[in-house]
């Protein structure tokens, strides 16, 4: 009865269909929610999942193509860069860290200045970028913001700053904490130019940024969902010693308190901006 079964000829091989290998990048992971969707789909969508409205962290790149007129711009001081008055050393020396940051994003600093029309309306855009060292401010974001800031001065031209910040540079130590009074003064000089000046934090917005310019727009707006405040929330409840409110320093909770003017999608973005640039000039 085994015989039966026996394979009596060699090499006979199954023939199957290749797999096909799925290309990179064709689909996105919403990292709220898990759902799947094309990444075409998410782009589109101005990188906001379609399912739960989660708002995902996007370049300077990303916010300029959705905001200026036909992606089109001209940007600003793009040649400055960070120097190491301390020599600072932590787990490496800070100049190799801001090699290494620049290797990675091809990125220069944390914070881009750009120059077009919005809604046909000529506007300056700063920027941060999170992914280089953490978004932090720097003497670098500082001198770009306070050139900016000389630029919409000159040239009558509103100001938006966007900010994503994990607040100042630890490596430059009290350097970068004075880009809190430099800018903030700085700012001053454009209100009393009567120029306006829009701040709209994203996710997250934190520290000395906080503290400091992006909390002292004309108008003070968010992207929905954003983490917003000085200290992390980690850090708040290990000083006080009790549980946080549900939602606590997102930006819907500090809407509610009275530090913002209104949340916006990123989705309406671009249309809210015009608008509002608009009743602010006339």
């Amino acid at each position: 009865m085994a015989n039966w079964f026996k394979r009596i000829k060699e090499g006979i091989t199954t023939s199957t269909k290749e797999k096909k290998e799925t290309p990179e990048g064709l689909w996105y992971k919403c990292t709220s929610c898990k759902s799947i969707i094309p990444t075409k789909e998410h782009i589109e969508n101005a990188y906001v999942c379609p399912g739960c409205e989660y708002h995902a962290r996007i370049s300077s790149e990303q916010y300029f193509q959705l905001l200026f007129d036909e992606g089109e711009y001209e940007e600003l001081n793009s040649n400055l860069v960070a120097d190491d008055p301390l020599e600072f050393v932590d787990t490496k020396k800070y100049t190799d860290r801001l090699i290494d940051s620049a290797r990675k994003t091809g990125l220069k600093d944390a914070m881009r200045t750009s120059y077009g029309n919005l809604g046909g309306k000529r506007v300056i855009i700063a920027c941060m970028d999170f992914s280089f060292i953490g978004g932090s401010m720097g003497s670098v974001m500082g001198e770009k913001i306070s050139r900016a800031i000389d630029f919409a001065i000159d040239n009558k031209t509103p100001l938006i700053i966007i900010s994503k910040s994990g607040g100042a540079r630890m490596m430059e130590a009290a350097f970068s904490l004075m880009q809190m009074a430099k800018t903030s003064a700085k700012l001053t000089l454009l209100a009393e130019a009567k120029i306006p000046y829009i701040s709209l934090l994203t996710d997250p917005t934190t520290g000395g940024v906080t503290a400091s310019f992006a909390m002292l727009g004309d108008y003070n707006i968010a992207e929905p969902g954003a983490l917003i405040g000085f200290a992390g929330p980690r850090v708040v409840k290990e000083t006080i010693g009790r549980d946080l409110p549900k939602g606590f320093q997102t930006s819907e909770f500090v809407l509610e308190h009275g530090f913002l003017d209104f949340i916006v999608n990123r989705k309406l973005l671009k249309s809210k901006l015009a608008q509002l640039l608009g009743l602010l000039q006339n």
